[in-house]
């Protein structure tokens, strides 16, 4: 069984092109469904049901796992048993009728536009390091990528002259940037090769080595400067959910959004709906005599 697992982990790289980060989500996932089975002497996978699979989901409860780790889980488990079904290794499909646990959806964390104004103030732009920062933190506001996103573009995505970036991760898909973005790339580009190319990379944003930088390194960045700002618990996605938000406070029709963010689902992308528009549509929903 160990063996259809990392041939799986395999096919996620190479014929659907995941992130390292959802490959090895997915490799976690597994090996705590392998540990089990091997614990119920359960070694091949033409011995899977649905009764074993059903009693390892009992089994995650009972662990104390949130239901969003359970339903991350099963979805793992779900996308490795299609797999063994699809390349003929078992002859069904014992999680078919298996369902997650309902999860409830969290309202985003959003931060005001003065915070993010802060927030983008505080690179000093007098530094060749401040003037990548700064970069950073306004593309990261102006197009509301994902951290894996924005250390892996590259200079080929950008589009100073049009005002756009192309992003490929899963879902490609052009973002407009705005001008204190463009202007803050500009500045950028100027110092980039001097300073921080120094390996011929074709990654937009390097380390001081010409590396390109991590996602640690992103957040000890973001990290510094939310504390220079008096800030506290910002990360990545609070900004993204914030570009968002902004975005559709300020009259963006939602299909728009879901398509900068994007998002396979629009559902999704209804979270970031303006608090007003909620509030009009439930008492739409309880005063209308056809609601």
């Amino acid at each position: 069984m160990e063996q259809y697992i990392q041939d799986f982990i395999t096919y996620l790289q190479e014929v659907k092109h995941a992130t390292n980060n959802t490959m090895q989500a997915y490799h976690n996932d597994l090996k705590r469904l392998l540990v089990y089975f091997e614990k119920q002497n359960i070694t091949s996978v033409t011995k899977i049901s649905e009764t074993g699979l059903n009693s390892y989901v009992l089994s995650l409860e009972k662990e104390g796992l949130s239901p969003a780790s359970v339903s991350r889980n099963i979805a793992s488990m779900k996308a490795f048993l299609l797999y063994l079904l699809k390349h003929g290794k078992i002859s069904g499909d014992p999680s078919e009728r298996i369902k997650p646990p309902k999860v409830a959806k969290k309202s985003p964390q959003i931060m005001n536009t003065s915070s993010i104004d802060k927030l983008l103030d505080q690179p000093d732009i007098k530094t060749k390091k401040g003037i990548r920062d700064k970069a950073m933190l306004e593309l990261l506001y102006a197009t509301g990528l994902k951290v894996s996103e924005l250390i892996t573009i590259k200079v080929a995505d950008i589009n100073l002259s049009s005002r756009y970036i192309t992003c490929k991760e899963r879902r490609e898909r052009n973002i407009p940037l705005g001008k204190p973005a463009t202007q803050s790339l500009k500045e950028y580009f100027k110092i980039r090769e001097e300073a921080f190319n120094k390996k011929n990379n074709d990654i937009l944003f390097l380390n001081s080595s010409g590396d390109q930088l991590s996602r640690q390194g992103f957040w000890k960045i973001l990290k510094g400067y939310a504390g220079s700002a008096g800030m506290e618990e910002i990360n990545p996605n609070k900004i993204r959910h914030s570009f968002a938000a902004h975005l559709m406070e300020n009259g963006a029709d939602i299909e728009s959004v879901r398509e900068f963010l994007g998002h396979a689902d629009i559902t999704t992308t209804q979270l970031y709906l303006p608090q007003n528009y909620k509030n009009s549509r439930e008492v739409y929903m309880q005063t209308h005599p056809r609601a």
